[in-house]
């Protein structure tokens, strides 16, 4: 046999191959297609598209599919889409919308350009590989390592990086989504309720002349600000002051002390 008749041969039998996996593929898709429920595309196309996970699931699609599905499925879960999302859902898969509290991100660092710098890295800019590098440049190791993952993670477009090297939220952008709290490797980044008065912006659970050393906008757990509360919304936890939004919400608060005695102003306005 030539060389040409090889050829050919060989071509003729991997199209014959090719021809019959490819009916048989054919007929099992046949035999086992299951057609899907037209009401988890309605479903799914009054979601945002932001496939950010906050509801649990991988995606709008499967969160359609197991609301529909699934009577233990709560319709309010998406994040992003807020209570209109949550009615529509609801009233498609006839359960009870329930209610839904507008959740914003905060930004728990106010260290940025101001923090003290203890090593240069010049590596990927990308906050997890900067932190591997002994736990990052910044004398702080809690605050923000200033490269951004957060900022590319947001599928809202809700954040920027500012100039004074710290995350900015848009909250008329910000869904609450936490995607950016997931993204984030020092935890930097919070989601709260949008009814929150005051949060500490910092992390840094060391020590006050320590803090104050690597950060001058660090808290410096001196607890003035605990003491000036009057609703006992603010507890110091190991040389940091932590609010509770709750109680301030519960309290009504408007006149929000803690902001004016905090000496480094490392309690803010909890969306700003």
């Amino acid at each position: 046999m030539s060389t040409t008749e090889t050829a050919i041969l060989i071509v003729v039998v991997l199209v014959g191959v090719g021809a019959f996996f490819g009916i048989v593929l054919a007929l099992a898709d046949r035999k086992f297609y299951m057609q899907q429920n037209p009401l988890i595309a309605e479903v799914e196309d009054v979601l945002p598209k932001g496939q950010c996970g906050a509801c649990g699931f991988a995606g709008c699609a499967k969160y359609a599919e197991a609301v529909v599905e699934n009577p233990d499925v709560a319709p309010n879960l998406c994040v992003p889409g807020k209570a209109a999302v949550a009615a529509k859902v609801a009233a498609l898969t006839g359960k009870d919308a329930g209610s839904v509290e507008e959740r914003k991100a905060h930004v728990l660092c106010r260290g940025g350009k101001a923090a003290r710098e203890a090593a240069r890295y010049e590596g990927v800019a990308d906050c997890a590989a900067a932190k591997l590098v002994s736990g990052g440049p910044k004398a702080c190791k809690y605050g923000c390592l200033g490269f951004g993952s957060c900022v590319r993670a947001c599928p809202f477009d809700a954040l920027s990086m500012g100039a004074d090297g710290l995350p900015v939220v848009d909250v008329l952008a910000c869904t609450g989504c936490g995607k950016c709290q997931a993204t984030c490797p020092q935890g930097v980044m919070q989601i709260l309720p949008a009814s929150a008065l005051a949060a500490v912006s910092c992390r840094s659970h060391a020590k006050g002349p320590a803090a104050r050393k690597a950060c001058p906008n660090a808290c410096l757990g001196c607890g003035l600000c605990m003491r000036n509360c009057p609703h006992g919304a603010i507890k110091i936890d190991g040389c940091l002051a932590v609010v509770d939004p709750a109680v301030c919400k519960a309290a009504g608060c408007t006149e929000k002390t803690c902001l004016a005695k905090c000496p480094t102003g490392a309690i803010r306005e909890a969306v700003e």
